[in-house]
């Protein structure tokens, strides 16, 4: 890796722990959302940079539809028990047993949704003014419209017209009794720049971000890993391929590529000369046009 590239790391990392930083000294009870994907491993990862030798400041918090991969529930476990930080797990079964949320039905129902209900009651009960996430500008044309602090009204909604100005990274958290922010320190990475940092800092991650082989089925254009939660159309069979993510999520509706890269370094090979947006195989992106802002402003991650 050339220098100009670690200088470009260096300042990335220097900025989202600033950011990280400054949610520990403007807010009273912060939380940090964890999905066990990449990018919440390198926020995690830089977190503990932030405050080392002392322990994160805050817990985690992962909000469980019930339907991940068992690899990424694996992973976040032994993550948990090597690191010892304060890990919360939020269920969205819970959310639908208590009558929150209500179950999708159909050969397209997913969790992913739900994740919203059960995230929002969850801040509320816990009494979290804060919530750091690891989304991305790059990722989708929604997230390029939020600022590193998204503000959100007492009902958990986010208003993409009315946010505050960052200037000089000046960050103005000051909030009414009842709303909170969302915070995204990683929010000027790009796909490769979390690659390449993951390279340089030697993260580990789930099994999943390499290649493999597993049944899937192509729906739509999209290959689903197969797993109890996904019924076949009557025109659609299982088959093997040689896969891996390039994002996780719920199973009902993360897609999965074909892929024979088993290392960082061809990793980075793939996503420079990929032209398919790393959310390109997220079958709950497709539902609409305007599928995730829709989700954001109901409070969405």
């Amino acid at each position: 890796m050339n220098s100009y590239n670690l200088t470009h790391l260096a300042e990335l990392e220097s900025e989202a722990i600033f950011v990280i930083r400054e949610v520990a000294s403007q807010f009273e009870k912060p939380v940090m959302l964890f999905s066990g994907g990449k990018d919440s491993i390198i926020m995690f990862h830089l977190a503990r940079k932030a405050f080392f030798p002392a322990k994160i400041p805050f817990p985690l918090m992962h909000i469980d539809t019930g339907h991940n991969f068992p690899e990424t529930i694996l992973y976040r476990d032994n993550l948990i028990k090597k690191t010892g930080e304060n890990l919360i797990v939020k269920y969205v079964q819970d959310s639908i047993d208590s009558g929150l949320a209500v179950e999708e039905k159909g050969l397209n129902a997913s969790r992913n949704g739900l994740q919203t209900i059960t995230l929002l009651s969850s801040l509320e009960e816990g009494k979290y003014d804060c919530a750091l996430g690891g989304a991305r500008r790059d990722e989708e044309k929604a997230r390029a419209k939020e600022r590193f602090f998204s503000h959100r009204d007492e009902f958990g909604q986010w208003d993409p017209k009315n946010q505050r100005p960052e200037l000089w990274n000046l960050f103005n958290g000051k909030k009414n009794i009842g709303e909170h922010f969302r915070v995204f320190p990683i929010s000027n990475w790009t796909e490769m720049d979390v690659w390449q940092y993951i390279l340089h800092e030697k993260i580990e991650l789930p099994s999943l971000y390499f290649s493999h082989e597993r049944t899937v089925v192509n729906r739509d254009g999209v290959l689903l890993a197969k797993c109890d939660y996904i019924n076949l159309k009557d025109n659609e069979e299982w088959e093997k391929k040689v896969v891996r993510c390039r994002t996780i999520g719920d199973m009902t509706c993360t897609g999965v590529s074909e892929s024979t890269c088993s290392s960082i370094e061809e990793i980075i090979e793939e996503v420079a000369s990929t032209r398919i947006t790393e959310r390109g195989g997220r079958a709950d992106d497709k539902r609409s046009e305007a599928a995730m802002e829709d989700r954001k402003k109901e409070g969405y991650f």
